[in-house]
């Protein structure tokens, strides 16, 4: 039977949340760079005097890394939760890229083509496997900064429109990740069932174990038997029926 508990945690070494914290990062630094609150539209600033779009966009990349770390630490006791959780940060990162896909229209300009040289040359980019070992958070944080560093060519520069290009290639790698971090959920859901579930199938296997440990062995086959009810009153039948059909009056 499995474990009650599952394992919790190890969030830090998916890929995906290591790019939702470079989202999140680069996010802010998009925000700061780019959306500035001046009381009209100068050169290629963006026009946001009241600031919502900043705060929605940081909130989104904010969610989407944020419910990642939920969800993994909710995994021990409901797999329903964690595949919630693991939705909403992906829902929340579908958003975010819908907005630096409007800022690339209102800049007049179009999303780079999937064929296009930059999106291959982004798209070809992989993650290394996170080598943490003792000191998990410091680790963490080194090992994104160093695979954020990959993706520099294209997040420092100064046309705001690469920026939001990259952004969204990188946005749409994280998505994809989470879609099969939540096929793998429903599936180990499947197979071992949440900690319900299991929290049933525990007690039923106490109960189980009670009956049969006052319990005296069968006569025919030596196995413990287990209280039985008839018309004529309760009496012992062997544990392995129908396969073994003894029984002991009580």
């Amino acid at each position: 039977m499995p474990e009650l508990f599952d394992k919790h945690g190890g969030f830090r070494k998916l890929h995906s949340f290591t790019l939702a914290t470079i989202v999140q990062i680069e996010t802010l630094r998009f925000c700061r760079r780019f959306l500035t609150f001046d009381h009209r539209k100068t050169g290629d600033k963006f026009y946001d005097p009241k600031g919502r779009q900043y705060d929605q966009m940081t909130q989104a990349a904010r969610s989407g890394r944020q419910n990642i770390i939920e969800g993994s630490e909710r995994s021990s006791t409901s797999k329903d939760t964690e595949m919630k959780l693991t939705d909403v940060a992906r829902a929340s990162l579908s958003e975010l890229r819908g907005d630096y896909e409007i800022f690339i229209l209102d800049n007049g300009q179009l999303p780079w083509s999937v064929h296009s040289s930059e999106a291959k040359a982004l798209n070809a980019i992989s993650l290394d496997s996170a080598p943490f070992s003792d000191d998990i958070v410091h680790e963490s944080a080194k090992h994104a900064r160093e695979q954020r560093k990959k993706y520099a060519p294209w997040l420092d520069s100064d046309d705001a429109v690469v920026v939001a290009n990259a952004m969204l290639i990188i946005i749409g790698r994280a998505l994809n990740m989470l879609k099969s971090q939540i096929a793998a959920q429903g599936k180990a859901f499947e197979e071992t069932g949440g900690f319900s579930e299991r929290l049933t199938a525990k007690r039923i296997e106490k109960r189980e174990k009670q009956k049969t440990e006052a319990s005296p062995d069968c006569p025919l086959c030596g196995k413990p038997m287990r209280q039985r009810k008839s018309a004529k009153g309760n009496f012992w039948g062997c544990s392995a029926f129908p396969d073994c059909k003894g029984t002991r009056p009580m």
